[in-house]
């Protein structure tokens, strides 16, 4: 039996030790991940941290739930919400943090047990909700796969195995990929 928005929301901010995701009508918990994936993470969201206004940006890390069509409620590991758009819980700050409008930038971080999963439902979702470009890290192989919308709405896939590279929707940030690597 698929599980209603209103029940969905009632677990989510009931349940204290796991972070649930809707697929399909259906409760899926996000498990916890390794050090080896939150790392990448973190360093990704101290760059966007440090170039993004405060007043004009939230930078949000296994936080907020993305809704897509259909009974999809996703938890993506690093995005960005423009403050227009987070404005809403302002007026109440108690109430659910979902956004069903399209984000500049977001990311997954591949694991072994949600990387064909992140690939298969969460990439097409965002995807489908329009989000402007949407980041996948690998963190073992050190690469980022990314996915631009362009005008069309289609997207283009370019893929890094180092260097700068510069955000799509928010052309003055720059993340550098080789640092969201480093052992050091």
């Amino acid at each position: 039996m698929p599980v209603s928005e209103k029940t969905f929301e009632a677990v989510v901010l009931e349940e204290t030790e796991a972070r649930w995701e809707l697929h399909g009508g259906k409760l899926r918990e996000k498990p916890r991940m390794s050090y080896g994936h939150n790392r990448p993470g973190r360093r990704l969201a101290r760059q966007l941290i440090t170039q993004l206004d405060p007043d004009e940006y939230d930078v949000l890390l296994n936080d907020g739930h993305l809704i897509a069509l259909g009974g999809f409620s996703y938890v993506p590991d690093v995005a960005v919400v423009p403050a227009t758009i987070a404005s809403v819980f302002e007026a109440d700050p108690r109430r659910f943090e979902e956004y069903a409008d399209p984000l500049p930038f977001l990311t997954e971080i591949w694991s072994p047990s949600t990387g064909n999963y992140d690939i298969d439902q969460k990439i097409p979702a965002y995807r489908l909700r329009g989000d402007a470009e949407i980041w996948r890290l690998h963190p073992f192989e050190r690469t980022l796969t990314t996915w631009r919308r362009q005008l069309d709405g289609l997207y283009q896939e370019s893929h890094y195995d180092g260097g700068t590279v510069r955000l799509h929707a928010l052309p003055w940030v720059t993340i550098d990929v080789d640092a969201l690597f480093t052992s050091a």
